[in-house]
This record gives C-alpha cells, sequence and structure tokens, in this order.
C-alpha cells in the first residue's frame, strides 16, 4: 500500500531528528486496519556512518562522566517513563497490534530494567586487595566499551531495547539502536525522553532501516559490541559476521517452548495458564507457549477445557479492549495460517480453527483467531517450525521421562514450563531439562531484570545473557590493577631483577 502524503515521518536521532541525503522509505502500517499510519526511513551506509560516529563522538566523555552523573540521568528518565507509559503503550498498540494492557505491561516489564540500572553505582563496583606483597596492592575495576548496538525486533518495540540500553549507558557506553522497520516509531519516542532527562546528545541514537543499517552496525570498527534478539537465523548471521569483525556478540535466536503438564497438575490452572501463555500477544512472543505436552490420561480433559476457553477469546482492535489483536503484517498473517493449513493437511487435530474469525475490528485488519491443534507429532511442520502466532499444538505422551526426552531434543532451549502438584517432580524437571529459563507452574518464565535473560542451544549465540549482571559484564570491560608505592629512604632500589617475579 503507497504512504500518503499526510503520514508522518520516523526518522533517524543523533540527539535531534536526522534525515540522511539517500535514505529510502518504507510505509508503516496499523495492523488493525492496514492502513499506512507512518513513513520510516532506511540509511543507506552514509547515513549509518553519520549516525555511529554521532555515538562515538559522545561515548568519549560519557564513559569519563562520574557514576553520580550517568545515575541522576537514569533515575530521571524512569521517573519520565512511570508518568508516561501510557503514551508509549498507545505507540506499541498503534504500530505491532498488541491489546493496550499487553502494551502497558510490556513497557512496565522494560522498566524493570530501568531500575535495575539505576543501580549501577554498587554494580560496577570493583575490588580491592591490601598487602598482596610487600607494599603491593592490586584492586579492579570495570570500564566501559565505547560505542555498542542494540537490533531489536518488532514484537516488543520497547521491552527489548530497555533488556540492554539502560545498562549499557549506566555503564558509561553511546548506543546506537536499530529498531524494527515495522514498528519504528517507540524509539524516538524513547530517545526523545531520553533528551527530556538529560542525556548528552549522541548517547543515545536510532537508526532506521533494514539490512543495510545492520550491516553497517556489523561491521563497523567504533562499534564494539552487539545486541540482538530475533530469529535463529538471522541470530546466527549476526553472531558470525560481527564475531568475525572482533566485537562482542550477544544474539538471542529463536524458541518452540514447552509446556509439560503432569497428571497431578490442577487442570483448572494449567488450562488457563496454557492460553494465557499461548495465545496473548496473538503468540507473538518468544517465550510464547506453543506446545503444550500433557502426560498420561489427562490429555481429552486437558484439551476440552483449553478449548472452551479458547473458542471465548475475543479478536479484534487492540484499544477496543478485546483479548487478541492482529498480526503485525498482512505478509506475517498469511505465514501463521500457511501452517494451519499444513498442520490440517498432515493429519493434526483442528480443535480450534482461527482463520476465519469474527472480529472486533476493522475488515482491512491482519487478523488470525486462536487455533489449537491436538495429536501433533514432532515430525509435523508445525512442531518443528516457530510459528510466532496464535497457534497452540497439544503432544501426547505416556510419561514425564518421555516429555523430558522431547523437549530436550528440540533445538531451540529458550524456555520451558512445567505443571505438577509434586515438588520431587519439580525438583527433577529442573535438573533434567536442557533449556535455559524454567517455570515451575509458571507459564512464561520471564526473569526479573535482576535476573539474566536467555536460552540455551540455538535459541542462543554468544556467552552472555541480556540484563542482571550478565547486562553488565557485557557492557564493560575488566581491569585489574597492581600498585607499588615504595620509600626510597626506607626501601632503597636494589637493582634490576630478571627473575620472575614472586609475591613476598
Amino acid at each position: 500500500m503507497l504512504a500518503t502524503m499526510t503520514a508522518p515521518t520516523v526518522s533517524h536521532w543523533t540527539g535531534v531528528p536526522y534525515v540522511g541525503a539517500a535514505d529510502r522509505v518504507e510505509d508503516v502500517t496499523n495492523p488493525a486496519t492496514g492502513r499506512v499510519s507512518a513513513r520510516v526511513l532506511h540509511a543507506g551506509v552514509e547515513t549509518a556512518n553519520a549516525v555511529i560516529s554521532a555515538a562515538e563522538t559522545a561515548a568519549r566523555e560519557w564513559g569519563r562522566s562520574s557514576l553520580t552523573t550517568r545515575t541522576r540521568v537514569l533515575f530521571r528518565f524512569r521517573e519520565l517513563l512511570d508518568a508516561r507509559k501510557e503514551e508509549l503503550a498507545a505507540i506499541i498498540t498503534r504500530e505491532h497490534g498488541k491489546v493496550l494492557a499487553d502494551a502497558l505491561g510490556e513497557v512496565s516489564r522494560g522498566q524493570e530494567a530501568v531500575e535495575f540500572a539505576c543501580g549501577i553505582p554498587h554494580l560496577l563496583k570493583g575490588s580491592y586487595s591490601e598487602g598482596v606483597s610487600t607494599g603491593v596492592d592490586v584492586h579492579s575495576k570495570r570500564q566501559p566499551l565505547g560505542v555498542v548496538g542494540v537490533i531489536s525486533p518488532f514484537n516488543f518495540p520497547a521491552m527489548v531495547p530497555m533488556w540492554f540500553f539502560p545498562i549499557a549507558i549506566a555503564a558509561g557506553n553511546a548506543v546506537v539502536l536499530k529498531p524494527s522497520e515495522k514498528d519504528p516509531s517507540a524509539s524516538i519516542w524513547l530517545a526523545e525522553l531520553w533528551r527530556e532527562a538529560g542525556l548528552p546528545a549522541g548517547v543515545f541514537t536510532v537508526l532506521q532501516g533494514d539490512k543495510v543499517a545492520v550491516d553497517a552496525l556489523l561491521d563497523h570498527p567504533a562499534v564494539k559490541a552487539i545486541s540482538f534478539v530475533g530469529s535463529t537465523p538471522i541470530a546466527r548471521y549476526v553472531y558470525e559476521r560481527a564475531g568475525a569483525c572482533g566485537k562482542r556478540v550477544q544474539a538471542l535466536g529463536g524458541a518452540k517452548n514447552h509446556m509439560v503438564v503432569l497428571p497431578d497438575a490442577d487442570l483448572d490452572a494449567a488450562a488457563d495458564h496454557a492460553v494465557g501463555a499461548g495465545f496473548g500477544s496473538a503468540g507473538e512472543r518468544c517465550m510464547a507457549v506453543s506446545v503444550l505436552v500433557a502426560v498420561g490420561s489427562i490429555a481429552d480433559q486437558l484439551v476440552a477445557e483449553i478449548a472452551d476457553r479458547t473458542r471465548g477469546l475475543r479478536t479484534g482492535d487492540g484499544t477496543r479492549g478485546t483479548d487478541l489483536g492482529p498480526l503485525v503484517t498482512r505478509a506475517h498473517r498469511d505465514r501463521v495460517a500457511s501452517f494451519v493449513d499444513a498442520g490440517e493437511a498432515a493429519g493434526a487435530k483442528l480443535v480450534v480453527d482461527g482463520r476465519a474469525p469474527q472480529v472486533d475490528g476493522d475488515a482491512g485488519g491482519f487478523w488470525l483467531g486462536p487455533t489449537l491443534f491436538d495429536h501433533v507429532t514432532p515430525e509435523m511442520e508445525i512442531y518443528t517450525e516457530e510459528i510466532f502466532g496464535p497457534v497452540l499444538s497439544v503432544v501426547r505422551v505416556g510419561t514425564y521421562d518421555e516429555a523430558v526426552r522431547l523437549v530436550n531434543a528440540n533445538p531451540y532451549g529458550n524456555g520451558v514450563a512445567l505443571f505438577t502438584g509434586s515438588g520431587a517432580a519439580a525438583r527433577a524437571f529442573e535438573l533434567d531439562v536442557e533449556v535455559g529459563m524454567v517455570g515451575i507452574n509458571v507459564p512464561v518464565p520471564v526473569p526479573m531484570a535482576y535476573y539474566s535473560f536467555g536460552g540455551w542451544k540455538q535459541s542462543l549465540y554468544g556467552d552472555h545473557h541480556a540484563h542482571g549482571t550478565d547486562g553488565v559484564r557485557f557492557f564493560t570491560r575488566g581491569k585489574v590493577v597492581t600498585t607499588r608505592w615504595t620509600d626510597p629512604a626506607v626501601q632503597p632500589g636494589g637493582g634490576p631483577e630478571l627473575a620472575f617475579p614472586q609475591n613476598r
């Protein structure tokens, strides 16, 4: 659809809006109507270099600023975000499509990372050892890297960037954020909030665009680290290309999250949580439950209860109090619908079909209702592929051991949940599963910001997880300083020593 002449343009940001001379333009659509809501610039290499250069210039002074200066800016940003988060939630709903309550929840979870970063004076404290040898002391410190890049996905245009940039900025780095071109306006809103909070120009910059912008970040020698969240193939590409340029990389990839329900679980609660975790945000969450593993004889009852709840969900415009909004683009909606077609053709039982939902919204919206499959097998495409939509597949197994083998055989290891009334089973599950984030009677085990977020296997490329203490280590580098101050009157020089130094 062609952009209208009245659609606002979403620009880059260097401390003020920035427009490159040779930038391309792409339409941004409102998923609930299918109509153009804005136009976003796509940076060429020249523009990308200009934005990165602004960050490089700002990083020098910001990295030498005091912890007090940085912390005060972080606290002001936190207070402004708390006072105006409904504005940001409305932007997210307009461009991504998730319902307002979900968008507000996204902002609040991102704010947790901001609050964690406000404790940066404590998080950057080093250690000190006096007298490790005669007259010799040792201390450690952590220092900023310089310029770091954050490449974020469409499904969380505020929360995912906030997993990274508050800690990076608090630690003394300058950040270049490359948001998704599907919903770019949140990035500029955040940039303006940083300016209002008193952050110097260039410390937080925004580079809009597509692969050209991404590759510029990965290749530019001034960018010392890259944080990425997205699909596994792109995560692998980012990890390999940026790594070949000598950069630090934390690249969070795809997921196929399982929810295992044992026969002793509270089935009412399990059904409620399966529906919420499977269909919340129309399934466009990297931690969404896409596979429910029913163990033993409970499958029929559990599927019936999930189906009953699913049929009662309302799909429509996220501003109207519905349960599910649209998918982010028409192409993505069509892709998810094709998986439903493939599952039905493969012989899975289609219990609830969301391909032609009744919606409370514009007919031009990118609608797909909640969809429930039963009798799914691990060979089917709807099991092997990350669908990233409101499609929940039920796999039936006979025992706990079969369930664990199923989870561990999956190439992804992002999140998993176990529903049970048994403490012994829960403890065994924590030890047995090869997954980075585990929930016990918690369907979406996203940790608090003072812990770290990240999966195993093909769900993470790199050694550091997001936010928490892992985030602080990722955005800083350690230095150890050994000092000797001698009094020549007490310890006159004794001539050179060529033997390896020993502590005495």
